[in-house]
C-alpha cells in the first residue's frame, strides 16, 4: 500500500500545533491549500473520535471521513467514508512532537491509500503516489505558515480556551476574519 509523508517545524509548542492543524473554516482556509470546503457532518460541532466531516478539495472531488483517533496534542487520524471512485482506501495520521527547540513543534503528516480497480493499481499507485506526494507538501507547508498567522494562531487559542464538554459556539467560529490569501497565484504550485 502507497504511503506519502511530509514533516515540518514549527516554531509554536505542541498544543498550540495540534490546535492549528484542527481549526475550522473560515480560518481553515487562510493555511490549508488543500481544502475548498470543509464542514462537520451528522449535527457535530468539534473534532473528536467517531466525528466525521464532508471535505470538497481543491480538485474538486469530495470525501466524507472519520476520525479514528483523537489525541490532542501528539495525533489525529481520519479514514475515508466516501470518496472518489478511485479509492479503494484513504486514511490519514497527523503527529506532533516537541521540536528540537523550546516551544517548537515537528509535524509528521502521513497518508496511505490503496487506487482499484486492482488492474490499474500498478500505474494508479504510482501516480496517485507523485499527485498527493505533492498536495501534502503544499498542505504542511501551508499549516507552518498557518502556524505564523496571528489570526489562525488566535483562533486556535480560542478553541484551547473551550472546555471539551462544550461545543463550539457557531458564532465564534464563524465570526469573520481578514480575507484569506489570494490562492491564485501560489508560490507553493511551482514545484510541479
Amino acid at each position: 500500500m502507497p504511503v506519502v509523508e511530509s514533516v515540518t517545524t514549527v516554531a509554536v509548542p505542541p498544543e498550540l500545533a495540534f490546535a492549528v492543524s484542527q481549526t475550522v473554516a473560515p480560518v481553515r482556509y487562510r493555511w490549508d491549500p488543500f481544502v475548498r470546503e470543509q464542514h462537520f457532518v451528522d449535527g457535530a460541532t468539534r473534532p473528536g473520535r467517531g466525528v466525521r466531516t464532508f471535505t470538497r478539495s481543491r480538485h474538486g472531488l469530495t470525501m466524507v471521513s472519520e476520525y479514528v483517533s483523537f489525541a490532542p496534542p501528539t495525533n489525529v487520524g481520519m479514514k475515508m467514508v466516501r470518496g472518489p471512485w478511485f479509492f479503494e482506501m484513504f486514511a490519514g495520521g497527523w503527529r506532533f512532537a516537541p521540536g528540537p527547540e523550546p516551544d517548537t513543534t515537528v509535524a509528521t503528516w502521513r497518508y496511505s491509500f490503496r487506487c482499484r480497480p486492482a488492474w490499474l493499481r500498478p500505474v494508479a499507485d504510482r501516480i496517485g503516489t507523485w499527485l498527493l506526494g505533492r498536495d501534502i507538501r503544499r498542505r504542511i507547508a501551508g499549516y507552518a505558515a498557518g502556524c505564523a498567522d496571528e489570526v489562525v494562531l488566535a483562533a486556535a487559542r480560542r478553541s484551547l480556551d473551550t472546555p471539551p464538554d462544550r461545543p463550539v459556539d457557531a458564532r465564534e467560529a464563524d465570526r469573520p476574519v481578514d480575507s484569506p490569501p489570494d490562492r491564485s497565484v501560489d508560490s507553493r504550485d511551482a514545484d510541479g
